[in-house]
């Protein structure tokens, strides 16, 4: 839907994406999308280069996430917000919901 108004079906993920968890980096979108990693490492670049994004390390792992300094942050999440909300339900729940484990449990550790 946004992919239209962006000229890039990458930049509406990684916006709704970043509406829902609040920060991100390169790989989690590529496992979480399916797709290559180097097309959402160059988005990521050109979102930061325009200011909407900023990013940090953590570790060796650059994190993105919104630049609270960009004029048009309040109007892009709305933006945001609402696509994700003509998402159907089924594609919500698969792509954009924080359910999945970022680590392996410690080796031992009761369940």
């Amino acid at each position: 839907m946004l992919e239209y108004l962006f000229a890039n079906k990458n930049v509406e993920k990684i916006l709704m994406y970043l509406c829902m968890h609040g920060k991100t980096n390169a790989t989690e979108l590529s496992r979480c999308f399916d797709s290559a990693l180097d097309p959402i490492q160059k988005t990521l670049r050109k979102l930061e280069a325009g200011g909407l994004l900023a990013s940090f390390l953590e570790g060796r792992t650059r994190v993105f996430q919104w630049n609270p300094r960009c004029p048009f942050l309040e109007e892009i999440q709305a933006l945001a917000k609402k696509a994700y909300n003509f998402l159907p339900p089924d594609i919500q729940e698969a792509r954009y919901q924080p359910n999945k484990r970022k680590r392996p449990r410690k080796t031992g550790k009761p369940l």
